[in-house]
C-alpha cells in the first residue's frame, strides 16, 4: 500500500499501519509516569519529613550532628535533580552506572529509576512547604498529649498537608507524561520513540507527530479531571452542619432570653 499525498490520508495510513504500536507506546508511556510520580511521591514525604524534623536545645551532640549531615546530603540531591534536565540525568545514571560502577541497570529499571527520583526531588520541596503550611500550634497540641514527631506527622500534619499539595502532585503527573519522552535516548519504547521510527520509516515527520500530540493531550486532559474529582473529594462538601439529636449540644440557637418587656 502506497503512502496517500494528502495530509488526513497520510494520518489515516499511519492509523492503519502503525495504531496499535502507538497505543502500545502510550501504555508504555502511562505506566512509567504513574509508578514513578507514586514511588517520587514516597520518596518526596519521606524527604520532606526528614528535612522538617526540628533541633531542640536539649538535643544531644551525636543527634545534631547526624540530622545536619542527613539534611545537607538531601539538600544536595534535591537541588542535583531540581537543577538538571531529566534527559541529561538518565544518560548519566544509565551509561554512567555501567563506565563508574561496573553496573548494567535494565531499561525499564533504569526508567522506573530515573522518573522516581526525579520526581522526589521536586515532591520533597512541595512537601517540606505543605508541611510548614499547617499552623505550628497543632503540632504543639500533638506534643502536650505525648505525640513524638513522626507520630505527629504520621496523624495530625501530613493527612493536611495532603491536601494541600494535592494539585501538585497532580501537576507532577500530568509532566512526567510529557516527559518520560526523554527516556527514548536510552532506548525506552514509549510513545515519543514509537513516533520516530514511524516518522523515520515514510518521512512523514508532521503527520506521525500530529497523532502523538493528540495522544498526549488526550492523556494529560484525562488525568487533570480525574485529579480534580479527587481534589473535590478530599475537599469535602461546602458546608459542615452538626448532626445530633440532643438539643443540648448545639452549639447556638436553642436558649432564648425573654425580651426586656416580657422580663418587666
Amino acid at each position: 500500500m502506497s503512502l496517500p499525498d494528502d495530509f488526513f490520508g497520510r494520518i489515516i495510513f499511519i492509523l492503519q499501519n502503525y495504531g496499535m504500536s502507538l497505543l502500545k507506546g502510550a501504555g508504555t508511556t502511562l505506566l512509567i509516569a504513574i509508578i514513578g510520580t507514586i514511588i517520587g511521591c514516597l520518596i518526596g514525604f519521606i524527604v520532606g519529613v526528614i528535612q522538617t524534623i526540628p533541633v531542640n536545645k536539649n538535643d544531644s551532640i551525636l543527634k545534631k550532628v547526624i540530622l545536619k549531615i542527613v539534611k545537607v546530603i538531601l539538600n544536595i540531591y534535591v537541588e542535583v535533580f531540581r537543577g538538571t534536565p531529566m534527559m541529561v540525568q538518565a544518560m548519566f545514571i544509565f551509561y554512567g552506572s555501567a563506565v563508574l560502577f561496573n553496573i548494567h541497570m535494565d531499561m525499564w529499571v533504569a526508567a522506573y529509576f530515573i522518573v522516581s527520583i526525579n520526581t522526589g526531588a521536586y515532591m520533597a520541596e512541595t512537601v517540606r512547604g505543605g508541611i510548614l503550611s499547617i499552623s505550628e500550634g497543632q503540632t504543639e497540641a500533638a506534643k502536650a498529649i505525648g505525640m513524638n514527631h513522626f507520630q505527629t506527622m504520621l496523624y495530625i500534619i501530613i493527612p493536611q498537608a495532603l491536601r494541600n499539595i494535592m494539585p501538585q502532585i497532580g501537576n507532577n503527573l500530568i509532566i512526567n507524561i510529557k516527559d518520560t519522552c526523554v527516556l527514548s535516548v536510552i532506548g525506552v519504547v514509549e510513545l515519543f520513540f514509537v513516533t520516530k521510527t514511524v516518522s523515520g520509516a515514510y518521512y512523514t515527520v508532521f503527520e506521525a507527530n500530529t497523532i502523538t500530540m493528540i495522544m498526549y493531550l488526550c492523556m494529560t486532559i484525562f488525568f487533570s479531571r480525574i485529579l480534580r474529582l479527587v481534589e473535590k473529594k478530599l475537599n469535602g462538601p461546602k458546608d459542615y452542619s452538626l448532626s445530633t439529636t440532643d438539643t443540648l449540644a448545639y452549639t447556638s440557637g436553642m436558649l432564648k432570653y425573654p425580651d426586656s418587656k416580657e422580663a418587666e
